[in-house]
Formats: structure tokens, C-alpha cells, sequence
């Protein structure tokens, strides 16, 4: 019996004993305000910071199921995407379905508080997809280089766009790996596309930091000049285009400025000829396009020779003239060059087939000689415009921003003078401009693209 009583006796106080414990546990939840955790959130495969956008492939998937969420059981966990809500639970997996941008955001609420975490993705278009083309009546195209940076680009303020992912290599082969990289080309094309916008890849050798083929280069004249390198060349763009779903071709100026004045001018001939290949090869469908310099005008480049491009791309965004050494400081591309330039293809083509470029980079110079003109060969660089209004944010309606000491500067094309160029080449009829490069350039109110958009539609 003694017994008994004393087993009853640990019995109440072991429940008097776990009562008071969820009892203060309780009573701590009450006055102790628990802030909910997505513990893992802070994995940059999981959740980037910052945030950087993941392609995917229609039907591919991501799985969030490695997260923990504190108090745990207590914490209510919502997923959205684009703000719509998709399921509850402390796992989601997203599938890719219809192409476009999608925001996966993972909230946890406990107590009236709520934290959450972000990823951003981007859907591929299936390969193949058709779309339609916005209406225009003037080009205003957008030429990225070969990294095809986007995240500045407003697609309502461009008709085009070309992409530079193709490289004409030492062995005279097409290499598209940037374009490959990433999944670049495939994601600009379906951001394109979405928005009404045609694709071009451009196709160059090794360009220097103004845009032109490194001089005295032959890599690509080479290989348009043989026949068997040439034909491949052909097959290659044609495979890339329909693989990529690209909507046509832009070859930049094949080798043009060597020492021996022949060779341009072979490679000149030849660049006609391999346009004509390929127009063979693509049909009427694609557009192609050819970048020419200013100051060769050869007669191969005519309008008759010509018949098989939708249009050039005049180059007028650099002329040259302040980069050797002892010639002044000046605009890489200012008014009276860009009109000159027009001017002298104006008068070898209709005015339908002419683009006119317009810069996106300034002029930097670092040292000056004794007279106050360009040092050298290497006193000056090139600098984005996004570059410079990110030095001097009130740049943006300028050409030229003083450096120390005097008479150094930064000179480029502001938002002014891109207007006044905008309003040449429309009140002159041209087709259009193009900018160079589209990446340089920033969004907003201060862009130099929004600027030539707004002019000339």
C-alpha cells in the first residue's frame, strides 16, 4: 500500500512538473516574439545574392526541397510566382512551361511576421516557336557585342537587335560559343521574340576596342576567299540561325584595311560573293545585313552588288580622327562625321538600304603631348556610357567631361546630340541607326537608344 501511495505521489509530480514546463513554454511564446527563418535562403544556388536570373529549358525543374523553416511546425509557408499563389508547404518544385520571366518567392509567416526569399528565372522559348514581328517604319537597332548583356535594354525602344556571338576563328571556322555560353543566344532570342523583335547574328573576326577588325587582320578575308572555307562558312551560319531560331545574318566589314590596299580589296570582293551565297542559302525569308566602313567605298559596293542585303550598317560611330598619335582631342563620332558618313553612302545607295551608327562609348584620354593633343597610341581608351554617367550621373545631356589636370576629358555622344543625329537621319529619310553597342547604353530617361526611338518613330 505504501507503495501505491508513493507511485501516485511521483505520478502528480511528475505532471505537476511537465504542466509548469509547457506551461512556461507558453507562456514564453507569448511574451518572447519569435521571428520565422527560411533557414538555407542564404544559399546562393538556392537564392543568389544578388540575384542573379536562371534560364531554364521548357520542361525542365526546379526543386525546393532542402529548406528548413524555424519554430519549426509553427510556421506557415506560402510559394508564389509573379505574385500568384501556387502552393503551401515547406517544398515546391517549379516546372518550366510557357517562356518569359517568372519570380518563385517562398514566405514564411509566424506571429504576425513574415520573412520571404526570391529566385528569378527565365523560360526558353521551344525551339522552333514562331512569333510576329512589331510594325516599323524606321530601324532602330540595338548591336550588342559579344557578351550580350540585356539587362539594360528596353524592348519597346527597338526594332532589331543584333547579337555579335559569332567569331570567325584562326582556322576559318564560325565559333558561336559565346553565344552558346549561358544559353545567351537562346535567352535573347526569346526576350526578343516576346517582344516583336527580329534577331540578327553578327558575325566578325577579332575586333578591337572600337569595333573594327584588328588592321592589317586576314583571318576572315581568308577564309571568304576559299571556296571550300567559304561554302562552310555559309552552312554554318544557316545551321545556327535555324538551331537558334534567329531571324538573319549581319557581316561585319570581312578583314577591310590592310597594309597591302589589294588584299581589302580581294577581301571586299569576296565578302560580296559570300553575301550572295548566303542569300541563296537562306532564302528570301532572313535578313542580311553587312557593317561597312566609311572610308572604303570601293566600287565592289554597290548598289547592284549590294541587291542581296536588306541594308548596311554605316560605321559611322568612330572616325578615327583623335586616336593617332598628335591628333587632337575630340568626339570619337561628332555631328558633321556622322553626317559625312551618311552623305558618301548616300550617294551608292537608296536611301532604304541605309542604317547609320551612332556611339555608345566615349573617348578617354590619359596623357596629352607638349602641343596638348593625343600622346600615343596608348593615352587614350574607350569607355561605355554607362560607364561614364555612373562617374558623373549628370553627364547624361553632355559631350565631354573634364579629367585632371587639363586638357584631359572623357568625350562621347550624350542624349543632345544623339537627338540632333536622330533628327538628320530622319528628316533625310535614311532607314534608320543602329547603336553601338547596345550594351554600353543604360536604361531610362538617359538612354541613348530611347532618345534615337523617340526621334525617329
Amino acid at each position: 500500500m505504501k507503495r501505491i501511495k508513493l507511485l501516485i505521489y511521483a505520478l502528480f509530480a511528475a505532471a505537476l512538473f511537465f504542466g509548469c514546463k509547457e506551461n512556461e513554454v507558453a507562456q514564453q511564446e507569448k511574451d518572447y516574439d519569435y521571428v520565422p527563418r527560411i533557414i538555407g535562403g542564404d544559399i546562393a544556388s538556392i537564392f543568389p545574392t544578388p540575384n542573379a536570373t536562371q534560364v531554364l529549358e521548357p520542361g525542365e525543374t526546379i526543386t525546393f526541397n532542402t529548406l528548413q523553416f524555424t519554430p519549426a511546425g509553427k510556421v506557415q509557408v506560402l510559394w508564389k510566382v509573379n505574385d500568384k499563389q501556387v502552393a503551401t508547404g515547406e517544398k515546391y518544385a517549379f516546372m518550366a512551361t510557357a517562356a518569359g520571366d517568372y519570380r518563385i518567392k517562398v514566405e514564411a509567416t509566424y506571429n504576425g511576421t513574415t520573412v520571404s526569399r526570391f529566385k528569378d528565372v527565365f523560360v526558353l522559348a521551344a525551339a522552333g516557336t514562331a512569333f510576329t514581328s512589331k510594325s516599323y517604319t524606321k530601324v532602330v537597332m540595338s548591336y550588342l557585342g559579344e557578351n550580350g548583356d540585356i539587362s539594360n535594354i528596353n524592348w519597346n525602344n527597338i526594332t532589331h537587335v543584333t547579337f555579335k556571338a559569332g567569331l570567325i576563328n584562326a582556322a576559318g571556322l564560325l565559333d558561336v560559343s559565346k553565344g552558346e555560353t549561358g544559353r545567351k543566344s537562346q535567352e535573347i532570342v526569346t526576350k526578343a521574340h516576346l517582344a516583336g523583335v527580329p534577331v540578327l547574328l553578327g558575325i566578325s573576326a577579332t575586333l578591337s576596342a572600337n569595333g573594327w577588325n584588328i588592321y592589317d587582320s586576314n583571318t576572315f578575308g581568308s577564309a571568304l576567299k576559299n571556296v571550300t572555307q567559304r561554302t562552310a562558312l555559309v552552312q554554318a551560319v544557316k545551321d545556327y540561325l535555324a538551331l537558334r531560331n534567329m531571324d538573319g545574318v549581319d557581316v561585319m566589314m570581312a578583314d577591310v584595311g590592310n597594309t597591302v590596299e589589294a588584299t581589302t580589296t580581294a577581301n571586299m570582293a569576296a565578302t560580296i560573293t559570300f553575301i550572295n551565297e548566303l542569300r541563296n542559302a537562306l532564302g528570301t525569308s532572313k535578313i542580311i545585313t553587312l557593317t561597312v566602313p566609311v572610308n572604303y567605298t570601293h566600287s565592289n559596293y554597290t548598289a547592284a552588288s549590294l541587291i542581296n542585303v536588306n541594308w548596311v550598317h554605316v560605321r559611322a560611330f568612330e572616325s578615327g580622327l583623335n586616336t593617332g598619335t598628335g591628333k587632337p582631342l575630340g568626339n570619337p563620332s561628332g555631328y558633321d562625321y556622322m553626317v559625312n558618313s551618311a552623305n558618301v553612302w548616300k550617294a551608292k545607295l537608296p536611301l532604304n538600304k541605309i542604317v547609320v551608327g551612332i556611339p555608345a562609348m566615349g573617348l578617354r584620354y590619359t596623357a596629352v603631348d607638349a602641343n596638348g593633343n593625343n600622346a600615343s597610341f596608348t593615352s587614350f581608351n574607350y569607355i561605355a556610357y554607362k560607364d561614364i554617367l555612373a562617374l558623373y550621373p549628370t553627364a547624361f545631356d553632355k559631350e565631354k567631361v573634364d579629367l585632371t589636370p587639363a586638357p584631359l576629358a572623357i568625350y562621347f555622344n550624350g542624349v543632345p546630340l544623339v537627338t540632333q543625329k536622330a533628327n538628320f537621319i530622319k528628316t533625310s529619310d535614311f532607314l534608320g541607326a543602329y547603336i553601338w553597342q547596345g550594351d554600353f547604353d543604360v536604361s531610362g530617361n538617359n538612354s541613348l537608344t530611347q532618345a534615337v526611338y523617340n526621334t525617329l518613330k
